[in-house]
């Protein structure tokens, strides 16, 4: 029987700068229920405390500790990987600070990895940089391989994009920590202390949050406020457990 969420934020709690109507009241039952949960967001550059901030803004009280990103699921898995390692970081905020916490040093020369996030601040000059580190063996990392939303005027072009012109240039794909990755979906289960049974993915995309969900066992919800529709669901093989039209209408423990 699930006892715990992992939740996604942007289209499920949030669109935009604009609260999801009910998600509050949700996440509220969730606290007076004592109902664990954590959000989980594949954004790298957001620090928990910058996440926290946010939803504040939408009058959603948490704390850090509910508060799961892929920059904390990747610097823990180069820390498991190569413990004190050393990295060559295209990525800025949450992400440096990650890495900084579990013990890694950021180079300029000979890393062990190349580790690719959301950021607006590195360069063309440094994407030829991490091409030469990694054609002398440094491994590539991504957060997540989230697409652009292909949307005019959006100031992120999404890793994706930046990781696949180094993968062409090098010829070597990246290894992606974020949702799907069953390694974020692993961690931020034991960090919310519930086993694979008990623990329940709430997401509004099929590909991402869903798939991530179905691949490491847990129950899914699919919320039709975010990215993927009902319509959409005869173009994968998989399905979620439950489709619900917003957050407010999942069925608590």
């Amino acid at each position: 029987m699930p006892k715990g969420f992992l939740i996604d934020m942007d289209g499920v709690i949030y669109s935009g700068k604009d609260l999801i109507p009910g998600a509050d009241k949700f996440i509220n039952k969730l606290k007076e229920k004592k109902i664990p949960f954590m959000f989980l967001t594949n954004n790298s550059q957001r620090s928990r405390r910058d996440v926290v901030n946010k939803l504040a803004g939408l009058d959603i009280d948490v704390s850090e500790d509910h508060v799961f990103t892929s920059a904390m699921a990747t610097a823990r898995f180069l820390a498991w990987q190569k413990p004190h390692g050393t990295a060559y970081v295209l990525g800025e905020g949450g992400l440096l600070t990650s890495l900084h916490k579990n013990g890694y040093s950021l180079v300029l020369n000979d890393p062990d990895f190349v580790v690719v996030g959301e950021g607006r601040n590195f360069t063309l000059e440094m994407v030829n940089n991490a091409v030469d580190m990694i054609l002398g063996g440094a491994k590539l990392i991504a957060t997540n391989l989230d697409p652009s939303p292909k949307r005019a005027g959006w100031v992120n072009l999404g890793i994706k994009a930046v990781v696949s012109m180094i993968e062409e240039a090098t010829g070597i794909k990246a290894f992606s920590v974020g949702k799907p990755s069953p390694v974020m979906m692993r961690q931020a289960r034991k960090a919310l202390g519930l086993s694979t049974a008990e623990t329940t993915m709430i997401g509004d995309t099929m590909d991402t949050d869903i798939l991530g969900g179905i691949q490491v066992g847990y129950s899914t919800v699919l919320t039709l406020t975010g990215v993927s529709k009902k319509e959409d669901l005869t173009k994968f093989a998989f399905e979620p457990d439950m489709v619900v039209n917003s957050v407010i209408d999942v069925p608590l423990p």
